[in-house]
């Protein structure tokens, strides 16, 4: 039809070169989504040592220093907070005698927050809190600034656990401070350490999991030092679970699977920050978006905001793409999974890797297809496959990257919350856990409105006087709950601080 087409229309057609149509052989170019190293020998293996001789730390490779630095400069740019701390410390090392052991994701905005602390006055040793989130490149950059870092993308549970070890178990250096995302550090030194806790000044939780941990150890009355729960501050629940997750849903989707969003259905388990953010995202790009909720609270406004509340049962034949943002375990069990539809994607977004019960998926007659990194087909005997993303672990963080700018915030927090369990005197912090004081929320997100050429309206005194307040804030009382933050009972009977 093209050659008469042409003819009609005028047009010169190059002469074809193709060969016959049954010897034809199509060659698609193949996307990398694997470690940039292809030395498969494992670094538990290896002695490495940086360019001062040093080789206290466990990475995957050395030589990607210089990448890493790379790296870690980009992020400084999109973390004016921790900059900001830097720059104020310079007189004053208001974390000098600390010794910080930290378990977070180790990326280049991880590396920021450690060099800031550095500049404070802390020692740090870090592991990783999740096997597939490291930045090699950025470790290597860490280990060849001094920093003592035991991690690498795609350990296995034995690795995690010794790398754990290799930062808390070390001759001549005790932690008295400690940095948590997912209560995996805290636990491992409760149940191999204990004797530790007699130097540590407290612990700094960043996630549901562990938040959730601490409350259980409180509860009962296990809990032997102090631990600021940074998790339910608001410049953590309102920018990190939800701005964060608004953008890097989309992210971690299309470059595992280049689905196409618009017309698709989807189910969102959970309508919390992280969830209102997926949400958010999914309809913006024309999905047509479910929810699951056990909040009434969280489900009304899931309702308010237009989407349709369902029973995951209700929805589990029709939908293409399955998230999971709740935090819990068992959310999506193999009944689930043995209903979906064929082709449908299967994710994570919440914290805990307990949410997707992936453990009932490794049985003989299903078959695992690795599609690539951190992408499988399960396969069922009748040929239906599921698309399950990072082995239901932390989409965002281990299939891509997350909003630099939003981690400066929740970096900041962090760095404040060591600085004020480290500095408190004794007795204003009993063997609890605390949220963030209400002032320093305030200072994390006045640190960042420069970036946005923002200026705040300062109160005279007549309206400061009206409201009840100090024109230096707080500005609110510690039950405002910031338009839209469900109400956690769980946090009634801590004490808060102004």
């Amino acid at each position: 039809l093209l050659p008469v087409i042409s003819v009609k229309l005028g047009m010169t057609l190059p002469s074809c070169t193709c060969p016959a149509p049954e010897k034809r052989v199509c060659s698609w170019p193949s996307a990398s989504y694997t470690d940039s190293s292809d030395d498969e020998t494992s670094p538990r293996d290896k002695q490495q040592k940086n360019s001062k001789g040093n080789g206290d730390f466990c990475i995957k490779n050395i030589k990607q220093a210089d990448f890493g630095r790379r790296e870690i400069e980009i992020a400084e740019q999109e973390m004016p907070a921790l900059m900001a701390l830097r720059k104020r410390a310079q007189g004053e090392k208001p974390l000098a005698g600390a010794k910080v052991v930290g378990c977070t994701h180790i990326t280049a905005q991880t590396a920021v927050l450690m060099e800031t602390l550095s500049a404070l006055g802390a020692q740090c040793r870090w592991a990783a809190c999740n096997i597939y989130s490291t930045q090699n490149e950025v470790a290597a950059a860490l280990a060849e600034g001094g920093f003592s870092v035991f991690a690498w993308k795609g350990e296995s549970e034995d690795d995690f656990w010794w790398c754990i070890d290799r930062c808390v178990n070390v001759e001549g250096w005790q932690p008295n401070m400690i940095l948590d995302d997912g209560g995996d550090l805290t636990h491992w030194i409760y149940k191999k350490y204990p004797s530790m806790f007699k130097k540590i000044k407290g612990i700094v939780e960043e996630s549901v999991t562990g938040v959730h941990r601490l409350y259980q150890l409180s509860k009962a009355g296990k809990l032997c030092v102090p631990a600021m729960n940074v998790n339910d501050s608001v410049t953590k629940q309102k920018f990190d679970n939800l701005y964060c997750c608004r953008e890097s849903i989309l992210d971690g989707y299309k470059r595992t699977t280049d689905v196409m969003f618009g017309g698709k259905q989807v189910v969102v388990c959970g309508y919390g920050e992280v969830g209102k953010g997926c949400c958010a995202a999914l309809k913006a790009m024309g999905s047509i978006v479910y929810v699951t909720e056990i909040d009434p609270i969280c489900a009304l406004q899931a309702c308010m905001d237009g989407f349709r509340l369902v029973k995951l049962n209700e929805v589990i034949r029709q939908v293409d793409i399955v998230i999971t943002c709740t935090g819990n375990k068992n959310v999506v069990v193999r009944e689930h999974l043995d209903r979906m539809k064929n082709g449908c994607i299967v994710c994570n977004m919440g914290h805990s890797n307990t949410e997707i019960d992936v453990a009932s998926l490794r049985t003989p007659e299903l078959t695992w297809e690795r599609v690539r990194s951190q992408v499988d087909h399960v396969i069922w005997p009748d040929g239906k496959r599921i698309v399950l993303l990072a082995e239901g672990r932390l989409l965002n963080l281990s299939c891509s990257t997350v909003p630099t700018f939003v981690l400066s915030i929740t970096a900041t927090t962090q760095a404040l919350a060591l600085i004020e369990l480290y500095n408190a005197p004794e007795g204003r912090y009993k063997q609890d856990v605390y949220l963030l004081p209400k002032k320093m929320d305030e200072y994390v997100a006045s640190l960042h409105l420069p970036t946005f050429d923002a200026h705040l309206t300062e109160l005279t005194d007549e309206q400061a006087k009206y409201l009840g307040l100090n024109k230096n804030g707080p500005f609110k009382p510690n039950y405002y709950r910031y338009a839209d933050v469900p109400f956690n009972p769980c946090l009634l009977h801590h004490d808060f601080i102004l």
